[in-house]
């Protein structure tokens, strides 16, 4: 799925989830030095953002399909 194509609320949830495995001590996804981590203050949701930007999240959306009659 592209970036676009999730909605605000799945934004917000996938962001969350990650910002929460990351303040839980999950290792980065990024390369990011340690100026770059004291310039976002180690910011969890600044992170998953960046994490989320990049599209390098191995989290998925699932939606439910309509029913054909």
């Amino acid at each position: 799925m592209k970036l676009q194509d999730y909605t605000k609320y799945e934004k917000a949830r996938i962001i969350g989830a990650r910002a929460l495995q990351l303040a839980m001590g999950a290792p980065f996804l990024l390369n990011l030095t340690k100026k770059t981590l004291q310039k976002i203050n180690f910011n969890t949701i600044t992170i998953a953002k960046m994490e989320f930007e990049k599209g390098i999240l191995p989290i998925t959306i699932k939606r439910p399909m309509p029913l054909k009659l």
